[in-house]
């Protein structure tokens, strides 16, 4: 019975959250509860752990979606540099750029 209670209260809060937009909640407060228990943490302490782990979720979505949003141009590299495309560069500076493996 107690069994069927919990994963009933499990099923309530993930739909609570759901309405509240508290994915990270939802997805972690199993695995939090248990390590709480685990731990002989206090119910505050629980929460304070779920609402950390919330928070941090949502900002590093912030900042992807961020970094998404300012549409950087493409990371290169010297391995994908065509230099026989780039006639202008200096033969000396095109052969230390490859053997380097970077600029200066």
């Amino acid at each position: 019975m107690s069994q069927v209670k919990t994963s009933i209260e499990v099923a309530s809060i993930r739909q609570l959250c759901r309405g509240l937009h508290m994915p990270t909640v939802a997805a972690q407060c199993v695995r939090l509860a248990e390590q709480a228990v685990k731990e002989k943490r206090s119910h505050v302490a629980y929460l304070e752990a779920l609402l950390e782990a919330e928070v941090e979720e949502r900002e590093r979505n912030v900042v992807t979606r961020r970094i998404k949003e300012a549409h950087f141009p493409k990371v290169k590299t010297l391995e994908e540099f065509d230099f026989e495309a780039a006639k202008h560069l200096p033969a000396a500076q095109a052969g230390a750029l490859r053997h380097s493996g970077g600029a200066g």
